[in-house]
């Protein structure tokens, strides 16, 4: 049996995709009435705006050139998936491989301010300590990763087409691993299928076990998760019962699409009740774009179907024997207590910055880059 190998994977849209989606933009249905505000879903006028901005100052053309020079991409056919990866290897023999993962409903962009700080940070300001090879991961069934043919296929095959990516294609045997939202559930996934592979994992979402009785502090956390769940996670059952019925409106609507997209990225981020405020235009548009022209919501979406049918081992109240740190930030959407976190995990590493939310790499890159080097630095070889 041959070595998969990588080939570069630049980004280039069709002249025709890019007129369909003008189309398609110019030829909006707007809801009416539109109630203003973010209560009942995006905020019509702040949606208007950034749609506006899309069709009228957006060039998709020049954020392709960014993005093939930032994350240059290349694509490897490992376990019947094209996995989609972005390598950037340290100046230094001695650097640990760090693979960076992405959730939902985010994508490998995300991971754009912090590559270059990790990879080389004597360029960036950061003087010595650790460096690293890093490898930004396109999930499964996210952006330019293809989409699997099995609906049940969930966070822990995921685990295992990235433990052949870093081992049988680019040659690591050992690396770490950071994940948020559904990212760190492939790096739980990772540890407890692959763990010689794993030298340890360092995470923004993390899951835990509750003690039994719980104690107070974690008798809190849960009727947080249940009270989450019922302001916030129409989304999550949806996507967990009927995702191809969402999907067919989404995927045929680019406005559509954002408006599902950015919703999150509102409410989940640190962001004083805008977006903008952490974000730029720019940053939000190439997310969707990443999405519309992969034709990759339902694939991504379908996760929450496949981790309701079969959960995987971030779900499952197990055991990880990997070294693990945790960057727990102030708007992430769930804050399990630091006593059921280590319960799940072999715990090395606990850190509260006092600002940010679900998209660290973007809300808070220079504290993240912090905490990963911090964590990461007694692993490098």
């Amino acid at each position: 049996m041959s070595k998969a190998t990588a080939a570069p994977f630049p980004i280039h849209a069709s002249d025709d995709a890019l007129e369909d989606l003008e189309r398609r933009l110019a030829s909006t249905r707007w809801p009416a009435p539109a109630d203003p505000g973010w209560t009942l879903g995006t905020d019509p006028v702040w949606l208007r705006d950034l749609v506006d901005y899309w069709r009228n100052e957006f060039d998709w053309r020049s954020q392709e050139d960014w993005l093939n020079a930032t994350l240059p991409g290349q694509r490897a056919h490992v376990r019947g998936i094209d996995v989609h990866f972005s390598h950037r290897p340290g100046r230094d023999p001695a650097a640990l491989p760090l693979l960076l993962l992405h959730g939902w409903p985010s994508s490998f962009v995300e991971m754009h301010r912090i590559v270059g700080p990790l990879s080389d940070p004597t360029d960036h300001g950061l003087g010595g300590g650790p460096r690293f090879d890093v490898v930004v991961g396109s999930l499964p069934g996210h952006g330019f990763s293809s989409a699997p043919s099995d609906p049940a296929f969930g966070a822990d095959e995921c685990a295992d087409v990235f433990r052949d990516l870093m081992v049988d294609v680019l040659g690591y045997e050992r690396f770490a691993i950071h994940g948020g939202d559904r990212g760190a559930f492939v790096a739980t996934s990772l540890g407890h299928r692959h763990p010689e592979h794993v030298a340890a994992i360092h995470q923004t979402l993390p899951l835990g076990i509750p003690d039994s009785p719980p104690s107070a502090e974690e008798r809190a956390w849960l009727e947080e998760v249940e009270a989450w769940s019922r302001e916030e996670g129409g989304y999550s059952a949806l996507q967990a019962t009927r995702p191809l019925s969402l999907a067919y409106g989404l995927n045929d609507s680019p406005v559509g699409l954002a408006a599902w997209i950015c919703e999150k990225f509102f409410a989940w981020a640190d962001c004083d009740d805008d977006p903008l405020e952490v974000f730029t235009r720019d940053e939000l548009l190439v997310n969707v774009m990443i999405y519309w022209l992969s034709g990759s919501i339902y694939p991504s979406a379908r996760f929450y179907w496949a981790h309701r049918h079969a959960p995987p081992a971030a779900i499952r109240p197990v055991r990880i024997e990997v070294p693990t740190g945790i960057c727990l930030f102030p708007k992430e959407v769930m804050r399990p207590p630091r006593s059921a976190v280590a319960r799940k995990y072999d715990l090395r590493h606990w850190r509260e910055p006092l600002r940010g939310g679900h998209f660290p790499a973007l809300e808070a890159p220079h504290m993240l880059v912090e905490d990963l080097r911090e964590f990461l630095e007694p692993f490098v070889p």
